[in-house]
Order: structure tokens, then sequence, then C-alpha cells
């Protein structure tokens, strides 16, 4: 493979086997999943974007 022009790299990646990394991906879902609860935060957020977009049009 050297020879068609590649190199070997190392790369490190977590341990999806660890109770620990099951433990984050199921705290970090929780997460999410309750944001999407709070669906009409992101209906605010959105309106004040449409408002600031009229504003550098103005």
């Amino acid at each position: 493979m050297r020879l068609r022009g590649y190199r070997p790299v190392q790369v490190w990646v977590p341990d999806v086997r660890s109770l620990a990394f099951a433990a984050e991906a199921r705290r970090e879902a929780l997460a999410l999943a309750e944001a999407d609860r709070h669906s009409d935060d992101m209906e605010f957020v959105e309106s004040i974007s449409a408002l600031n977009s009229l504003d550098d049009q103005a």
C-alpha cells in the first residue's frame, strides 16, 4: 500500500462495548428525546430568526 501512496494511521475510537459508553449513549439519547418534546422552543428560535432576516433586508 505504501507503494501506492498510502501510509498507516492509528485511530482511537470509543469502545462501544463498554458500560460507560452505553450509559453515556443512553443519557444523550434521553436528552435528545426530551428536547424533541420542547418543540415550542424551536418555533420561538425560528420566529426570531425570521425577524432578524427581515431586519437585514431593510
